[in-house]
């Protein structure tokens, strides 16, 4: 349903929201080996998600990336639509580019309500709300 880019990017914001909660940082390396992606494919979104103030960072030897109550009470949509846009919200399920209640495709009114249930799961929780259940030990980021 995502793409990697955005699978990447929520693993590691979730990761980062575990591993920073007491205050701390978590270096890229970390990051990439506990969630298992490419490292400078990870530092390049990392590095977007920071601009968008979605994670926040600090360079130099005792750097890293850590999030604040802010950062952690914006919700996942935020986090989707900096790396794949909106599409997933508005877009055809086909990829057509004239997809309408007026002109539907195949799949059209099937997968605006999957696309709207989604839409809302992905406004209604913020980031901060998963730290709990990876605390637990009830989800994890690895396999």
């Amino acid at each position: 349903m995502f793409s990697k880019t955005c699978e990447y990017a929520l693993r590691a914001v979730f990761l980062i929201a575990h591993r920073t909660a007491d205050g701390g940082r978590v270096g890229i390396k970390d990051i990439a080996a506990s969630i298992d992606s490419p490292e400078y494919f990870l530092a390049k979104i990392l590095q977007d998600l920071s601009k968008r103030e979605i994670v926040q960072s600090v360079k130099g030897p005792n750097g890293g990336f850590y999030m604040d109550s802010k950062n952690l009470s914006r919700p996942l949509a935020d986090v989707v639509e900096a790396v794949d846009g909106n599409s997933i919200f508005t877009g055809c399920a086909l990829g057509m580019p004239e997809c309408s209640s007026n002109k539907p495709c195949p799949l059209h009114n099937n997968f605006m309500n999957v696309r709207n249930q989604l839409q809302q799961m992905l406004t209604s929780v913020s980031i901060g709300q998963f730290n709990e259940e990876l605390n637990l030990g009830i989800t994890h980021l690895k396999r």
